[in-house]
């Protein structure tokens, strides 16, 4: 087989692979919190059919670049953009916006995942959940804690039903009204992610901290709302996916030809290898 059918078969991949991240990317363009994601694609290896050397002036001879044939392109990377996206306004009070850095907490198991999405509620035991149903994690209580968060629990309101007009403040306090009194029930926690873009998608928006976000020098913190480089919380809104459709449409078309001309060169190979084996009949 040909070189140049290997190429192309390299370049049908990696752009099947810039496809599929685009299709992705537009399924998700009306998906509240969601980050867009891009391709880069990288040169494979090349094959060397001459070194370079050097001229020789006592010879008369003169300098020679390397000559090399590569074996195609692959896709190398795929980025999650991390572009803060606009604001949709919900009407409902206890969705929340995150008006600049940070990340909603919610229970996993013994850990913890991270999202964007501040669509909340509570259940009938009084738990603070998002739109799956995960418990959401703060500090339980009326003291605000002044800076770091040592211990981050799900939030519970004792006595749920007891309370009404429970409402969440712009720095994440969750506020009743009890026999004509407002308490402070406690206070969402948002973590400070050292590098946001090591995040692990884990699909419903949640997000997985591993290897490559933080370490014992810069570790994952949490706050309170708008205390430790965290933003504030805009309450009856929620964050608008960053999906750019002009941009998503026009990479679709480049990628889309950048496939069709690799599936040329494929079959122009094959035509060339017809016409070799067919020279003997």
């Amino acid at each position: 087989m040909s070189t140049g059918m290997y190429c192309g078969i390299s370049g049908v991949k990696a752009y099947q692979t810039g496809i599929d991240v685009i299709g992705n990317n537009i399924a998700n363009v009306n998906t509240y919190g969601f980050k867009s994601s891009r391709v880069t694609y990288r040169d494979v290896f090349y094959q060397t059919l001459a070194s370079s050397s050097k001229s020789d002036a006592t010879n008369s001879i003169g300098g020679a670049n390397p000559s090399q044939v590569g074996y195609g392109a692959t896709a190398a990377t795929i980025d999650v953009l991390n572009t803060r996206a606009g604001m949709a306004t919900t009407g409902n009070s206890k969705d929340c916006y995150i008006n600049g850095e940070g990340y909603f907490v919610v229970k996993d198991g013994n850990g913890y995942l991270y999202t964007r999405v501040g669509s909340f509620g509570f259940d009938g035991d009084g738990n603070l959940v998002d739109g799956n149903k995960k418990l959401v994690c703060g500090t339980n209580g009326a003291t605000k804690p002044t800076g770091a968060i040592s211990t981050c629990e799900p939030i519970k309101v004792e006595d749920y039903s007891t309370y009404k007009n429970i409402s969440i403040g712009s720095d994440g306090a969750i506020t009743g009204e009890k026999d004509g009194e407002i308490k402070t029930l406690g206070y969402i926690a948002l973590a400070n992610i050292p590098n946001p873009s090591g995040l692990t998608q884990q699909g419903g928006s949640y997000y997985k901290a591993e290897n490559n976000v933080a370490n014992d020098s810069h570790p994952i913190k949490y706050y309170t709302p708008g205390v430790g480089e965290t933003g504030s919380l805009v309450t009856s809104a929620l964050e608008a996916s960053n999906t750019d459709l002009a941009t998503e449409l026009t990479q679709m078309i480049i990628n889309e030809r950048g496939f069709q001309a690799n599936t040329k060169i494929i079959t122009v190979s094959d035509e060339m290898m017809e016409t070799l084996v067919n020279m003997k009949r």
